[in-house]
């Protein structure tokens, strides 16, 4: 499924594109066995890291060695059927968090000049 090394130095990819890929609808019974067989198909995998809390489950975090194995990873197990529920798979964004958090912090600058100058 990799790409060829010749392939690779050619190949110019989308900016989103990165080694770590965010996977969300997955069985809350799937064991990281299991997304090792699955996502191991597409290339070595660094790590995995699984949401075990009542809001994450469901989730995790594929870490890939190559980002065209993340890439292929992406593009054949984006809609995948596993056990009944389609997989969402997506690259991880640092940009989208940091947009999350710097939109907390305005809203609570916001809130706390409400209060201060009495405003509803």
């Amino acid at each position: 499924m990799a790409f060829s090394a010749k392939a690779k130095a050619g190949v110019r990819l989308a900016p989103e594109v990165n080694r770590v890929l965010f996977v969300r609808n997955l069985p809350f019974k799937i064991t990281s066995d299991e997304m090792y067989d699955l996502f191991g198909k597409y290339g070595s995998i660094r790590q995995i890291r699984m949401g075990n809390a009542t809001d994450t489950k469901g989730t995790a975090y594929v870490v890939f060695d190559d980002i065209f194995d993340a890439k292929a990873a992406c593009d054949h197990l984006s809609g995948f059927n596993l056990q009944g529920r389609y997989l969402v798979v997506l690259y991880y964004s640092t940009m989208k968090t940091q947009k999350k958090k710097d939109l907390d912090q305005k809203e609570a600058e916001i809130t706390n000049m409400k209060r201060k100058y009495g405003v509803e």
